[in-house]
């Protein structure tokens, strides 16, 4: 029954793709504002068929249906119940489910947000390349990862559950649901752009159809990446939170180019530039989502976070391959309309400084990009295995992490067109004094090392140049001043500082230690207490975990090994004592022997806690800058502020707070 109504629901979003996509291409044509309406209205049937299915799934893994073959092999009775719904995004099939039941959620949210508008050629060509893009997930279902395929299940059977390791953190259940809602949303932008280069409206009415899709998406990825960075720490047992693992990257490459888009779209609506920049990178971004899929889904590379290789890595090849194409052919197609309307008048200005930012958003990009596919590529072309390792990536990353800092202090308080020396001496006079307080007190406080201090100064001159803009919008404005985009970008950049803050401490001063210990035995870690007082068995549903005790500084952790019954895996399960200066994490990598023997892994870190308050500082930034202002009101309706054209000179922090500084 499950996997009649399950297949039934994908067979239904999969016709109504397939009718929708000629009956819109059809009422363009002929300006028929009937087929328009008509086949954007079956953006409802795919959300109908992908609830369908999604709730045949979850029925499947609830009622332990073991004749539909996901459930077969990813299901068990001995799953916790949150975990068992999470079963469903812990493997292939089930993943795709996932993301199609997003991307049709954001399908039919796009055609309700635009109802009064889906005669318009800009929202009905957006509305082809979403159904164009759902119709490839749908055939994936129907095709090489159908999720309701059937077995006939052996009387009395039991499956082995989900992987042991995502089946032993509440993380599991929000970490890759906030991925994807970053990765589909991503959908809606990329739509809008190819509309915009088949239409050739590309003035700035698609940047404004888009901007705030397009941060809603940023929002959920950045609480993706921060979740699965806290996930990691917490599960893995190895004492790190992010280890360039090639589908980690994945996920960080679509957050770079997209970052990138949020700052250099500004420059596009200010003055008119920037068109085949911001058209690439929203592109950029969405074609990077795909590879991020194939790298996951594939089995191309070796990942805790990848699936096992299938059928499926050719199809999403092939569909990154011809986004790149369609995309670089329209820009090539459209390249005369696409010539921007002014130019850069001095490097030291607010349009310098974001082309500056872009640099070096799109060199931090590309330097993850070819770490992360140079392997896959020696592999194909050689029949060898390399590896680019940890080194790599942070000797050839901190140089442009530490530029981005500095960019980020100097780029709000530059005004458009140009700056003068002294203006420019001024404004950042404050910021130059905090970041000279930071250094002082990073020194004071123990820190040593040129380039962690270079990253303390830099932070506190980034995060000076923030809080003045954020001073002058509360004076001039009250705490609602806090509200809408610029302010709320100034919140978000503090919320990167922060994040950056603890980044550079926990790496630069990590001290890591493995040892053998006895029972009542002491050891330290710098000036950490280890002491083992005991250990025990204890038994779960759907696990055993021989834990042991140990007083870390007066306080009691205990690590475990916890081995599941259905598979005979074994899987750390590590204990932190964290506060807000510092963590201590103990794990076990070898239990007791016979005479009580074990081998503990300690792990001393500097402010990790920092990077967990800087993603949820950066979320709430999030929010606040996708609330509307008056300000943006003017500009949704002229598409520039107050109705000016490209080339209005205004001084963005300050002009949105009213302040003249």
């Amino acid at each position: 029954m499950n996997a009649i109504l399950g297949g039934g629901g994908v067979l239904l979003a999969l016709v109504a793709c397939v009718v929708a996509i000629p009956t819109l291409v059809l009422g363009i044509r002929r300006g028929d504002e009937r087929l328009l309406r008509s086949g954007a209205w079956y953006g409802w049937l795919v959300l109908t068929g992908m609830v369908l299915a999604t709730v045949a799934m979850q029925r499947a893994l609830i009622t332990r249906d073991f004749d539909v073959l996901f459930v077969h092999d990813h299901g068990s009775s001995r799953t916790p119940p949150l975990f068992n719904v999470a079963t469903m995004w812990s493997a292939l099939e089930g993943s795709i489910l996932l993301w199609g039941l997003v991307l049709s959620g954001y399908l039919a949210i796009v055609v309700h947000k635009f109802r009064n508008r889906l005669t318009d050629p800009l929202v009905a060509w957006a509305l082809v390349v979403m159904f164009g893009v759902a119709l490839f997930f749908m055939a994936l279902m129907a095709g090489p990862t159908n999720p309701f395929r059937t077995i006939d299940a052996a009387p009395g059977y039991d499956g082995p559950g989900p992987n042991p390791l995502l089946q032993n953190h509440v993380l599991v259940a929000f970490h890759p649901p906030m991925l994807y809602l970053g990765y589909v949303g991503f959908t809606v932008p990329f739509a809008f752009a190819i509309a915009a280069l088949v239409t050739g409206r590309l003035g700035e009415g698609w940047l404004i159809e888009t901007r705030r899709w397009t941060l809603f998406a940023w929002g959920f990825l950045t609480a993706g990446i921060v979740l699965g960075a806290w996930w990691a720490y917490d599960v893995l047992g190895w004492g790190g939170y992010w280890g360039w693992d090639p589908v980690e990257n994945a996920s960080f490459l679509p957050w770079l180019t997209g970052t990138a888009y949020l700052h250099s779209v500004l420059v596009q609506e200010r003055r008119g530039m920037l068109r085949v920049w911001n058209l690439s990178l929203v592109c950029a971004t969405f074609a990077l989502t795909i590879l991020g899929t194939y790298l996951t889904r594939s089995g191309a590379v070796v990942s805790v976070h990848a699936f096992s290789a299938g059928d499926v890595g050719t199809w999403i090849l092939a569909f990154f391959a011809a986004i790149v194409a369609v995309t670089l052919g329209l820009i090539f197609w459209r390249g005369d309309r696409l010539r921007s309307a002014g130019r850069i008048e001095s490097p030291l200005s607010r349009e310098g400084a974001f082309l500056a930012n872009n640099l070096a958003f799109a060199a931090f990009a590309f330097i993850i990009l070819l770490g992360t596919v140079f392997p896959l590529l020696v592999e194909a072309f050689q029949n060898r295995r390399v590896s680019v390792g940890v080194p790599y990536f942070e000797a050839m990353t901190m140089p442009v992490g530490m530029a981005l800092l500095f960019l980020m202090a100097v780029a709000p308080v530059l005004p458009w067109r140009r700056a003068g020396g002294e203006m420019l001496a001024r404004r950042l006079e404050w910021p130059a004094w905090i970041a000279v307080a930071s250094l002082v007190l990073a020194v004071l406080v123990g820190a040593r090392g040129l380039s962690p201090l270079i990253g303390f100064t830099l932070a506190g001159f980034a995060a000076g140049s923030a809080l003045r803009q954020l001073a002058l919008a509360v004076r001039r404005q009250g705490w609602g001043g806090l509200v809408g985009r610029a302010n709320g970008g100034m919140i978000v950049h503090l919320g990167v500082i922060v994040l950056a803050v603890g980044l550079v401490a926990s790496a630069a001063y990590k001290r890591q230690a493995e040892f053998s210990m006895e029972l009542g035995e002491t050891v330290f870690v710098g000036d950490t207490e280890v002491t083992y007082v005991g250990e025990r068995t204890v038994d779960y549903p759907n696990r055993s975990a021989d834990e042991v005790t140990l007083l870390v500084d007066g306080s009691e952790l205990t690590p475990a090994l916890e081995r599941f019954g259905a598979t005979g895996q074994v899987v750390p399960a590590p204990d932190t004592k964290a506060t807000f200066t510092l963590d201590i994490q103990t794990s076990i990598t070898k239990g007791p022997d016979a005479d009580g023997t074990i081998v503990v892994k300690v792990t001393r870190q500097p402010m990790v806690a920092w990077l967990w308050i800087g993603g949820m500082v950066m979320l709430w930034g999030t929010a606040l800058s996708a609330i509307p202002t008056r300000r943006r009101d003017d500009l949704d309706r002229s598409g520039m502020p107050d109705g000016t054209g490209p080339g209005t000179d205004i001084d963005d922090p300050g002009e949105l707070a009213g302040a003249r500084v």
